[in-house]
């Protein structure tokens, strides 16, 4: 879910494009055959638990096979991006989960920005989408809200994200979708 319904991608702004251009791709489909694995994050682990929840009962819901998923538990956020580099090789997804919360002291800052700049560097290293479902919040409370048990779930829109990398990613494989300039 988006902060408020101004940013949110109006309803047929897709096709619209799509008829004004030469190629355009969605990732759109279900979890089935998707392979997906979660780099967990045990620091602040109650609010990574709800998150990995909100993610597992959105693939159920796609179709996803849980018995083909792996989870992987990291101290804490900043090991996130290794562990994830690691299911690269396995999975066709990674999504990465943890909380982390501004305290009194600069921790914050640096743990949030190496947590993130990782797990871009990873997904670009590796071509391999790698979801970022690491909440960055100021209170305990900001987190407790983003990871309530339903769909505005921050671990759930994470799931959903990486169910649309694979799929937009594999369309974008496929020949005929390619336009070539002056074709």
């Amino acid at each position: 879910m988006t902060s408020s319904d101004l940013t949110q991608l109006a309803d047929g702004t897709i096709a619209k494009v799509a008829a004004r251009v030469g190629c355009s791709a969605v990732g759109e489909g279900d979890a089935s055959g998707v392979r997906v694995g979660f780099a967990c994050a045990k620091f602040n682990g109650g609010i990574t638990e709800r998150l990995l929840t909100g993610a597992l009962e959105a693939l159920a819901k796609h179709e996803g096979d849980l018995g083909g998923v792996t989870v992987a538990w990291a101290p804490g956020a900043f090991e996130l991006p290794l562990v994830a580099q690691a299911l690269t090789s396995s999975v066709d997804a990674v999504v990465c989960l943890g909380a982390v919360i501004r305290g009194d002291t600069g921790h914050y800052d640096f743990v949030a920005g190496e947590c993130a700049a990782g797990i871009q560097r990873v997904q670009l290293d590796s071509g391999t989408p790698v979801i970022f479902g690491v909440l960055t919040t100021d209170t305990v409370e900001q987190a407790l809200v983003r990871s309530e048990p339903d769909e505005t779930n921050k671990g759930w829109e994470a799931a959903l994200a990486a169910i649309e990398m694979v799929s937009l990613l594999a369309d974008l494989d496929v020949p005929e979708l390619l336009v070539e300039p002056g074709d």
